[in-house]
């Protein structure tokens, strides 16, 4: 076994995290991404000695730092594994030590050095209105920095429903003109959408990259259909409840729904695709339906216009 993996096994050792544990969450992972079992002692070695080191400019625009705090709060891989082991993170206004000029300085130093080569993670929607004016970093609006970085990415991943699809900033009447960084600029973008996405959906793209050399296959908005190829009901555990015939009969239609499905409360679970019922959160404790809140459907386009009002049957 090569030095550098057996280095990565004794750290998650005195963090207190067992071979078996990380091989458990690699199996998951795989299981995420629709890969069959055979790839699981793959996954395993893109996280313990990755061959290389992609290099990362991870942009914030308009959006509340949600999807960057679930990544850095996930378990496995811990997130400084993550960010120092695997991925090579040149910028990114959360974590990084520089700031103000510095940290500007550091962006274009990576753009010259990287061009063509690198990774764009956009957190947040951008404004398009009045030239871009609602929103600005370092004397740039967002719409110039986007345009100025992404087009020289090797691909543009889109973390979060504001980035995917303009998410709240852009719901009515959306003075700005906020939309997705896509929208935005009329180019192709993968899209983790989530209002935050599981962090596993974005470990699984990466890790898809890392292993394959190539994005994971989309669906005609942009997602990876290893997490979004299904809809949250088709996947739902409370939904055969609801369509037990015997439970129906003894309870009656109304209590059904109520009580197991949440369709009738306004779960938009029927019209969202998303994989929450199977990655779940918090390290897969739970995810909203089973904490008995219905879906708001936060992963579709224009989820705050079109699905809204909450709590209603569509």
């Amino acid at each position: 076994m090569e030095k550098e993996t057996v280095n990565f096994y004794e750290k998650l050792e005195m963090k207190g995290v067992s071979r078996r544990g990380f091989m458990k969450y690699c199996t998951f992972l795989t299981a995420a991404m629709g890969l069959s079992a055979a790839y699981v002692p793959k996954v395993a070695e893109v996280f313990a000695a990755p061959a290389q080191r992609p290099p990362v400019i991870w942009l914030h625009f308009a959006e509340c730092t949600g999807c960057s705090e679930a990544l850095l709060r996930s378990a496995y891989p811990y997130p400084d594994d993550l960010v120092f082991e695997i991925l090579s993170v040149e910028y990114h206004e959360t974590i990084m030590a520089a700031a103000g000029t510095q940290a500007e300085e550091n962006l274009q130093e990576a753009l010259k050095k990287y061009n063509g080569k690198f990774i764009c993670v956009v957190e947040g929607a951008v404004a398009t209105a009045f030239d871009g004016a609602y929103g600005r970093i370092g004397g740039r609006t967002f719409l110039e920095i986007a345009k100025d970085v992404c087009p020289k990415a090797a691909a543009v991943v889109c973390i979060g429903t504001c980035s995917s699809f303009g998410g709240v900033q852009a719901a009515k009447p959306n003075p700005g003109g906020y939309k997705g960084v896509g929208d935005a600029l009329g180019m192709k973008t993968v899209n983790i959408p989530g209002c935050p996405p599981n962090p596993v959906n974005f470990v699984g793209t990466v890790v898809n990259y890392l292993l394959f050399g190539k994005l994971p296959t989309l669906d005609n908005l942009g997602r990876p259909l290893f997490a979004y190829g299904k809809t949250i009901h088709d996947q739902c555990p409370r939904r055969s409840h609801f369509e037990n015939e015997e439970f129906v009969t003894q309870f009656g239609s109304e209590e059904a729904a109520m009580g197991y499905c949440l369709y009738k409360v306004g779960c938009r679970g029927p019209e969202t695709y998303n994989n929450c019922p199977i990655a779940k959160f918090n390290d897969g404790t739970s995810w909203p339906v089973e904490a008995g809140h219905p879906c708001l459907g936060c992963s579709e386009p224009d989820f705050w216009d079109k699905m809204t009002p909450f709590y209603q049957e569509l």
